[in-house]
């Protein structure tokens, strides 16, 4: 088969991966029952879902009714702007507290690319600082520390 659209099919191996990889790495856990689920049972409904449509994406880029797309080059600089931007939230969750953190995540992160500007990019951080805020710590009543230690 001849591979039409070289986008999806790189996307849909990305998923495959991701999927499998996660789902396998929950198997280590106790899966539970729908009913009562265990702490493996949604990463590994997540990685199986993430799979099947992985592998529909790569059956669909091979369609002939697809238009043909190449696959351009990686921007390395952009990769490593965006990997950086998450393990600096990693390292700041603790110290920074988890507004500020998710606030420099979006900023850094968004730096990477020239499409966005600073309002923009604003108006997005104040977006995700308060759905994160809504469905972590009120939603799930997760424990985390919202503000840097020297303001609590």
């Amino acid at each position: 088969m001849k591979i039409h659209n070289q986008k999806d099919f790189g996307a849909g191996i990305m998923y495959m991966i991701f999927g499998l990889f996660f789902a396998l790495i929950a198997l280590n856990y106790k899966m539970g029952t729908a009913a009562k689920m265990g702490p493996g049972y949604f990463p590994f409904w997540l990685g199986a879902i993430m799979t099947a449509i992985g592998f529909y994406i790569l059956l669909n880029s091979m369609s002939a009714k697809n238009k043909e797309e190449k696959m351009g080059k990686w921007d390395f600089r952009i990769v490593i702007w965006i990997t950086g931007s998450v393990v600096l939230y990693a390292i700041l969750l603790p110290i920074a507290g988890f507004l500020l953190s998710v606030l420099v995540l979006v900023f850094v992160s968004a730096s990477a690319s020239h499409e966005y500007g600073w309002k923009g990019t604003a108006l997005n951080a104040a977006i995700l600082v308060t759905f994160t805020y809504l469905a972590f710590v009120q939603g799930l009543k997760l424990q985390f520390q919202l503000l840097p230690a020297f303001l609590n």
